[in-house]
């Protein structure tokens, strides 16, 4: 599987009339996802706003979004990768195994109307969250779920998109994909860039202890991770480049105060949908930005001598 098929959320306010959450909790991540892009919104396409749509939400637990919802799927942990895969034999009318569909905590009947209700839609949208994507089976359940949404378009148009969290990690993505042809789960340590979510995710790489020094720009991950990976954050050295006090710039061994993006630092942030928006800084800040720290940081670098041995460099080349 590669790539997706997806839109702008423009498209999404103006066009879905079936909204799909799956492993998210809009409600109380995303509190204007509902009003601005997927529920609320009256449309050409969608004069009656929240009465031609049809929510549906997918969760181990029932939180807050599952009032807003349709019709609410409680999938027993660990089982979205079956629950998807059944979803895609049943959308194809392959015989499904009917102890596999009772060991996803959701009923044949459910999954038949939820199945007819997808085929008949105009524009149908599944947004997914970390539910998903951290859960037990990581990236095979994002991919699970693009190629759901990919075969749909046999029957109707199906799109999906993922629920960003902190500020600009779709713009990380894309300056990644950009530069190496991967959105992240990336490596360089043999000179060029080979991509393998589960192996070389950062998390993956904490928790293993395979790194011994950390350059954390903007992020938190000592309030996200697991315990493993902010252990082992504590332990080598880390070093992070945010306006704030975070849970990781108490753990690092340097922190560096910048000025706010967008605030006092201008750049470009991109949508959860792609869409880049130019940042013009508001204030003035006494602090560096994060490009300026980072330049400098570089050039510092350049002066010192190469770290490897005389003529490693050759034969790193040709072990590549």
């Amino acid at each position: 599987m590669g790539g997706k098929v997806t839109c702008t959320l423009g498209e999404v306010k103006n066009r879905a009339d079936f909204i799909v959450y799956w492993g998210g909790n809009p409600a109380e991540c995303h509190p204007r996802h509902f009003t601005k892009y997927t529920l609320m919104q009256k449309s050409k396409f969608l004069p009656k706003g929240r009465k031609d749509r049809t929510m549906v939400l997918v969760d181990i637990r029932e939180t807050k979004s599952a009032k807003a919802s349709d019709i609410f799927l409680q999938v027993k942990p660990g089982k979205d990768f079956e629950l998807i895969t059944i979803l895609r034999a049943m959308i194809k009318d392959q015989p499904i195994n009917q102890q596999m569909v009772e060991e996803t905590g959701v009923s044949l009947d459910v999954l038949q109307d939820l199945v007819s209700r997808m085929k008949s839609c105009k524009f149908g949208c599944m947004f997914f969250g970390m539910g998903l994507s951290m859960t037990r089976g990581k990236h095979m359940n994002s991919a699970a779920l693009l190629t759901l949404a990919a075969e749909m378009n046999a029957y109707t148009k199906f799109v999906a998109m993922p629920m960003r969290g902190h500020g600009n990690v779709t713009g990380a993505d894309v300056i990644m994909r950009w530069q190496t042809g991967y959105p992240f789960g990336i490596t360089f340590n043999r000179g060029y860039p080979r991509y393998n979510p589960g192996e070389f995710s950062t998390v993956d790489v904490l928790v293993r202890g395979d790194t011994d020094a950390a350059f954390i720009i903007g992020a938190d991950p000592g309030a996200t991770m697991p315990q493993p990976a902010i252990d082992h954050l504590a332990r080598i050295p880390t070093i992070v480049l945010d306006p704030h006090v975070t849970h990781t710039s108490k753990l690092a061994r340097v922190h560096i105060t910048t000025a706010p993006a967008g605030i006092a630092a201008p750049g470009t942030g991109y949508r959860m949908d792609e869409i880049p928006m130019p940042l013009k800084p508001a204030l003035k800040s006494p602090y560096p930005t994060d490009e300026e720290v980072v330049r400098r940081i570089r050039e510092a670098i350049a002066t010192k001598p190469f770290w490897m041995p005389e003529n490693s460099e050759q034969m790193t080349l040709a072990q590549v």
